[in-house]
């Protein structure tokens, strides 16, 4: 066997020598968790002072598995969790500290300030009280017991003035209390839903989607949103709201409310229509009106029903009720130009010719349209043509009357007022009777002339009538008497009481 040949159990011996030469043993080091623990809190101080409040969390959680029964990481993730917003996390955080340790200081202040920001003053002031038996000087708790003292004061305040339906001050208090207690989810929701009942639905909506983006299956913020859909006229996405809200909370006794008046309206308001269509007025003004007792605070829904009211009334000619009604309903809805528009006419039919003139021109700054401009101009031109006498009114006669029922009219009128009839009256008397004949003469004269009435009608000034030259108006009253009597001179008559008779130069007539 030479040299370099090896026998096999040589080679074997040879093969594991080196194989043992070959192998490096695993040391296994053993730490201990609470020094690994106490690491991960350094870790999570360090974020904590960084800012970076989520990595200090992620770090306060290592430690806790680590060592689920150290107070103080429970404490100091709570107080990550607080720079976080997330109040509730951090009170079961803190509960859980003074839990482990019971007199454990920081975990109680952290305690009861989730509690105080979560609106919970009572449970605040007894954390507080469980600090003040560790440390009876300690200042903070004295002051946050103080501060959750107001607290409750000012939710009792707010209480009674919800129920006052005094929502303004509603809204005061709340927003004092949120101050201290921003996380309060039920503060946000009373404030809220006093915003919807004011009208002031985009304020309402921003509180109430804030609290659905933290917790979407919140029955009382989607309340919120379904309530001023409701009260915006969106009754079908109201709806839904109100359904959602009942699944979520089938006693939400305001949800049912509400919905039940939201059904009651449309119900009531259809009704009216019908009534309206079917030319029935007086049961349709019923039916409006018992719509408008449902709920005083749908102001965009009572708007509409006070115009329809108001538009019944007009057709029941009672003008002065229709010009209420749409008072009521522009008082809701500064920019309603139907109900403005249905004023301005009603106010036209009472001969208001300037508030009139002002309703068309509110509607015409809403509406910069061709027609609405006509309409305004005519309502100016009939507010002109009021300023100056109305002929038609002096004679009693209407706009429509023929020539012989203004001869007829005129007749009377003169013999009513002619001065010779009340020549043993009082001097005051008499110049007021001498004042109505010659506007009674005035009258005629204008309106016995087919060219000058319709120059009149149409608005045309009084002086510009006879185109300057002085016309059948100004003629002397007495002469147009004499004319339409067919006589001279009124020294021809004697007149007397009772009824006599009284003669003329050709004629005779009866004073009664």
């Amino acid at each position: 066997m030479s040299d370099e040949e090896m026998s096999p159990t040589e080679n074997s011996v040879s093969e594991e020598t080196s194989d043992d030469m070959n192998i490096e043993e695993d040391v296994v080091i053993i730490e201990d968790p609470a020094l690994l623990a106490e690491d991960k809190k350094e870790q999570g101080n360090k974020f904590y002072k960084q800012q970076k409040y989520k990595d200090a969390v992620h770090c306060y959680t290592e430690a806790i598995n680590l060592c689920p029964k150290c107070a103080a990481y429970y404490s100091n993730r709570a107080a990550a969790y607080m720079m976080l917003y997330k109040y509730k996390e951090a009170l079961e955080d803190a509960q859980q500290s003074v839990q482990y340790d019971n007199k454990f200081l920081k975990g109680y202040l952290r305690e009861g300030k989730c509690h105080l920001v979560l609106g919970n003053a009572s449970a605040a002031i007894r954390s507080y009280q469980h600090v003040l038996q560790l440390d009876p000087k300690n200042a903070t708790s004295q002051n946050e017991i103080k501060t959750s003292e107001q607290i409750l004061d000012l939710t009792e305040k707010a209480e009674i003035c919800y129920g006052r339906q005094d929502f303004r001050t509603t809204i005061y208090y709340m927003d004092k209390c949120l101050v201290h207690c921003s996380g309060c989810q039920r503060f946000k929701i009373l404030k809220a839903e006093s915003l919807a009942l004011l009208g002031r639905y985009d304020e309402s909506e921003e509180l109430a989607n804030n609290i659905l983006l933290c917790d979407n299956m919140c029955a009382d913020a989607t309340y919120v949103r379904g309530l001023c859909l409701y009260y915006r006229d969106n009754l079908p996405k109201a709806f839904q709201h109100f359904q959602k809200v009942l699944r979520l909370a089938p006693d939400h006794q305001r949800a049912r409310l509400a919905y039940k008046k939201a059904k009651q309206l449309t119900s009531k308001k259809e009704e009216g229509n019908d009534a309206f269509r079917s030319g029935k007025y007086q049961d349709a003004h019923d039916l409006y009106s018992e719509a408008l007792s449902i709920d005083p605070f749908n102001k965009s829904t009572n708007s509409k029903l006070f115009c329809n009211r108001a538009t019944v009334s007009a057709k029941l000619k009672k003008y002065e009720e229709s010009v209420e009604d749409c008072t009521k309903a522009i008082e809701l809805d500064e920019s309603y130009v139907k109900a403005f528009s249905r004023r301005a006419r009603s106010y036209m039919e009472l001969e208001r010719f300037e508030d009139a003139v002002r309703d068309y021109e509110k509607i015409f700054s809403l509406e910069k349209t061709r027609e609405n401009k006509k309409i305004l101009n005519d309502a100016k031109l009939e507010l002109k043509k009021s300023k100056r006498k109305d002929y038609y009114k002096l004679l009693g006669v209407q706009k429509g009357a023929t020539e012989e029922e203004i001869k007829k009219a005129y007749k009377k009128r003169a013999l009513i007022h002619h001065p010779d009839r009340h020549s043993h009256a009082e001097e005051k008397v008499q110049k007021e009777e001498e004042v109505k004949f010659k506007e009674v003469g005035e009258a005629y004269g204008v309106l016995s002339d087919s060219k000058k009435r319709m120059r009149y009608d149409a608005g045309q000034d009084l002086e510009d009538l006879d185109g300057g030259g002085g016309g059948f108006h100004q003629m002397d009253p007495n002469q147009i008497f004499q004319m339409m009597f067919g006589g001279g001179g009124m020294n021809g008559f004697h007149y007397s009481s009772g009824g006599a008779q009284h003669h003329g130069h050709g004629f005779n007539f009866q004073f009664g």
